[in-house]
């Protein structure tokens, strides 16, 4: 089994490494990632302009492209039957509202609509805390293993988010449930001439049992099944 990995913080960064500690026994992985991060890009892809791509090593591609345009030609080019494409994993929550602006969810929507089972994963940071690769990595290996092993309607990807851990060994209940439409309470500070983004990720408004609940107030991990039409 081929599966292929990208993200969009880019090809260095750590949680496509420990992505690829995760799955690596899984099959034959093949990576093909931004060279450089394009957090926050969304679905957007190069149709105007040639599209450098290295091979790195054997197997592993930086593309100077975004992550829709790393599936893109993964799929088209270098790995035509990958049975898999996972995007992650994200430094950072991509839940309710931000799949949209989410580069990491568009690299998993793209094999969607191409037609490939795919799955995007984040990592939800808590305020004021940083990520222990190794807890993520110790809570992902499982639930990629069991996605992996379930059916996936076409049309459709695996939203994924992990709550922040402090301790490696401690259990984190799954949940699968829909993604939570409320809107972010954010604001722009003016300053001179510019307009400066002013909001908190952390104090969201959610509803019960949504994505954005799960993973902030249970300490659980969310999943959700996204069709590429939403």
């Amino acid at each position: 089994m081929k599966i292929v990995l990208t993200n969009d913080d880019g090809i260095d960064a750590p949680g496509l490494q420990t992505l690829l500690t995760c799955v690596r026994e899984a099959g034959q992985i093949v990576i093909v990632a931004p060279k450089q991060p394009q957090s926050g890009m969304s679905h957007r892809v190069t149709t105007r302009a040639p599209i450098r791509v290295t091979e790195i090593e054997q197997n592993r591609f930086s593309v100077d492209g975004t992550p829709a345009d790393c599936s893109r030609i993964a799929l088209k080019r270098i790995v035509p039957d990958a049975a898999w494409v996972v995007s992650g994993i994200n430094a950072g929550a991509n839940l309710g509202s931000d799949v949209y602006n989410s580069g990491t969810v568009a690299a998993a929507r793209e094999a969607a609509i191409l037609g490939y089972r795919s799955i995007a994963i984040s990592q939800y940071i808590a305020k004021d805390q940083a990520i222990n690769w190794e807890y993520t990595g110790f809570h992902a290996e499982s639930v990629l293993k069991m996605l992996m092993g379930r059916d996936l309607e076409p049309s459709y990807f695996w939203n994924v988010n992990l709550p922040h851990s402090f301790d490696a060994r401690s259990e984190k209940t799954y949940k699968f449930c829909k993604l939570d439409i409320n809107p972010h309470k954010y604001d722009y500070r003016k300053n001179e001439n510019d307009y400066i983004y002013d909001g908190s990720i952390h104090e969201r408004p959610r509803n019960p049992a949504s994505d954005v609940a799960v993973c902030f107030d249970e300490s659980n991990i969310a999943i959700t099944r996204i069709a590429v039409g939403n």
